[in-house]
């Protein structure tokens, strides 16, 4: 499982509470400049359209600029392939309160290309500074024990 596109700011602005995987419409350049590198997903959320839901905010920029077509939009939405209870399951938690869907990350599962949501609830700023007080405790407690 190769891992194409990270969001490493979800983590320390959501608490994840749940994951889900879904299918990416992409076209074929898309596959190739996500494969290459040249996506980003950060600031990026899943709304559901018409009872499809669908990635915004995700930028994929040209696989090769020269050769792309004029009406290619590197921040369209892209619709997402999920089940019937996926989608059932994502939109009676997105309507309960302060519940947002997150994409977390894009990988390769059997060939294909997978995007990981996460069902988030989004922290306070005294939350953010807890976490960074405990993972830097944690790093201080790890050098004490390999310094020994």
């Amino acid at each position: 499982m190769a891992e194409y596109v990270n969001n490493s700011k979800a983590g320390f602005d959501y608490e994840i509470l749940e994951t889900l995987e879904a299918g990416l419409v992409l076209k074929g350049t898309e596959v190739k400049a996500i494969k290459s590198g040249k996506a980003s997903i950060k600031g990026s959320f899943v709304k559901m359209i018409n009872g499809r839901p669908q990635l915004i905010g995700a930028t994929i920029s040209p696989y090769q600029p020269n050769n792309t077509p004029p009406d290619y939009d590197p921040t369209a939405s892209r619709t997402l392939l999920l089940s019937k209870k996926q989608i059932n399951v994502i939109t009676g938690l997105a309507q309960s309160q302060g519940l947002t869907l997150i994409p977390l990350k894009i990988y390769d599962s059997k060939g294909k290309l997978k995007l990981l949501i996460g069902i988030a609830r989004g922290k306070k700023k005294y939350d953010k500074r807890s976490s960074l007080k405990n993972k830097d405790s944690a790093r201080r407690k790890q050098r004490g024990l390999s310094e020994d």
